[in-house]
């Protein structure tokens, strides 16, 4: 998931903004102790209340907190935050108050989704012996992740964003910071920026100082342009059909082939295929709601109905809905979330989808008509991209369960007690992801990482599309054709993109975009 950050030359401008407090209680305003930081609160199960404090005088932030931990699946310390949008570097000098009881008690600048205790988040975090890390929680619920530094006991430290990727940096005022990362995980404006110390024993309190704190706003730019291209498998050729600055991902094919489903701006968009000049998009309206769509959609095959994944004003994190193909009438049909749409049955009855239950990532379907969710996969701790066969016999789908990224399938009616009857189906060195089937069942497209990449959530040259003939009944040693190699990642073919005549492909190219000079 790591990936070269982009560097802004030394003329880029950051507009400075001096944070001016740290907070109290829940519920405080800028004008209140709080200063500019909106408020703060224990986050998770903390039995000893925290507080926090700001001094105006010497411009110190004391923080106190408790709670177990900051790691794994869930959360527990006090917290002060403000909410805010868009890149910027957040720095302060840290110091621990008294001995301390537990080493690994801690200190953190952190970037955060929400305020629940299993919420997607990065952070620098400075422990009590020493250690500095840029810890970071891909996905809501999922495992902490982190990467050290090799810088022990600084003092100051800082979390920069850009985008979706974070960088730690630690060392001593007045001397250059060690930098450490970066890690490219998704976090949707607007976040919760501030400061949190957990005692890492639930029982007691620790304290930390944060001073000359400091966030620096810096101007965004489009990070990337993205290409909307089709891929023609007699010619071996690729098109460009649209191009904009931004971010466009994952691309359908209608079932008449007149227009390609795509998502930008957490909208969903036609984009017409075959007309003369430049395509104009298209938005589909979804009716209230507040949807904001991320790039799991796709169309059924009789063409009827449309599923897609968003948030929405009810629920900030993903789950799945269903409309008319024109976009009208959504309906909620996955109430628990995260839930992430991937695939619809050819006879357009089910949809399979990937959701996080207890701490992992588990296939599901769930009837058109509604109803409970059932569960397919529990072996695997991750898996993802589930898509139906065209003969709908089978379900595959993508999983580390082997320790690397490989596709893999289940009967359409789920793997068995303890998954007993997932097959595996690829077994080569790249990381594959989200295998899509031609509509004539002969062929299955997969999309692959270089080796070692850990997700699917960066954007990176090196990326190859490839295919092989569709498995049959007896799994037999996959043999594919390389197609392409090209930059791309997130977005690029998360959901099926076949042609209705099973001649072409689409997929969404990634071209980086320099800051410009400021």
């Amino acid at each position: 998931m790591q990936a070269k950050l982009k560097r802004y030359g030394s003329g880029a401008m950051a507009l400075a903004i001096t944070v001016l407090a740290a907070g109290l209680a829940p519920a405080q305003t800028a004008s209140s102790a709080l200063g500019q930081l909106e408020s703060s609160a224990d986050i998770g199960v903390t039995p000893q209340k925290g507080s926090a404090s700001f001094d105006s005088a010497s411009g110190e932030y004391r923080i106190t907190g408790g709670g177990a931990n900051i790691w794994a699946a869930e959360d527990a310390f006090q917290f002060a935050w403000k909410r805010m949008s868009g890149d910027f570097n957040f720095t302060a000098d840290v110091r621990f108050i008294g001995t301390g009881t537990v080493a690994h008690r801690k200190a953190v600048l952190m970037v955060r989704q929400d305020l629940t205790a299993g919420s997607a988040y990065a952070d620098v975090a400075l422990h009590g012996d020493g250690l500095t890390s840029l810890q970071y929680r891909p996905l809501a619920g999922a495992t902490t992740l982190e990467v050290r530094s090799t810088v022990t006991g600084p003092v100051r430290i800082r979390i920069e964003r850009r985008g979706n990727r974070f960088t730690m940096a630690a060392g001593n005022p007045g001397a250059d910071l060690t930098p450490s990362g970066p890690v490219t995980m998704t976090l949707t404006d607007p976040v919760y920026v501030g400061l949190g110390v957990c005692s890492h024993d639930a029982n007691i309190l620790e304290t930390a100082v944060f001073s000359n704190v400091r966030i620096e706003q810096v101007p965004r730019s489009p990070s990337y342009r993205s290409k909307v291209t089709i891929y023609d498998l007699k010619k071996r050729s690729t098109q460009v059909v649209y191009q904009m600055d931004g971010i466009m991902e994952a691309p359908n094919w209608s079932r008449d082939g007149k227009f390609l489903l795509v998502n930008t701006g957490g909208s969903l968009y036609r984009l017409p295929l075959g007309v003369s000049g430049e395509p104009k998009l298209e938005k589909i309206e979804l009716g209230p709601g507040g949807y904001r769509c991320n790039n799991d959609h796709d169309i059924s095959r009789d063409g009827k109905l449309l599923a897609f994944s968003a948030s929405s004003t009810a629920s900030r994190q993903s789950q799945v809905y269903m409309a008319q193909a024109d976009g009208t009438g959504a309906k909620l049909l996955t109430p628990a979330s995260p839930s992430y749409f991937h695939g619809w049955s050819p006879d357009s009855k089910w949809l399979a989808f990937v959701g996080q239950r207890e701490g992992k990532y588990s296939l599901f379907r769930v009837a058109v008509e509604g109803g409970p969710e059932q569960r397919l996969t529990s072996k695997g701790n991750y898996d993802d991209g589930p898509e139906y066969s065209p003969d709908g016999n089978w379900i595959y789908f993508n999983s580390n369960r082997s320790g690397n990224w490989d596709i893999w399938r289940i009967p359409a009616d789920g793997g068995g007690p303890d998954d007993a009857k997932a097959e595996q189906v690829t077994r080569d060195e790249g990381e594959d992801w989200f295998p899509h089937f031609s509509p004539d069942g002969k062929q299955m497209l997969v999309f692959s990482f270089p080796k070692g990449t850990a997700g699917h959530n960066d954007r990176m040259k090196g990326v190859v599309l490839r295919v092989m003939k569709a498995p049959g009944r007896k799994l037999k040693p996959a043999k594919f054709n390389r197609l392409l190699e090209f930059f791309g990642g997130q977005g690029t073919i998360n959901v099926n993109s076949w042609s209705p005549d099973s001649k072409r492909f689409a997929f969404v190219q990634y071209e980086p975009i320099a800051a410009p000079a400021q």
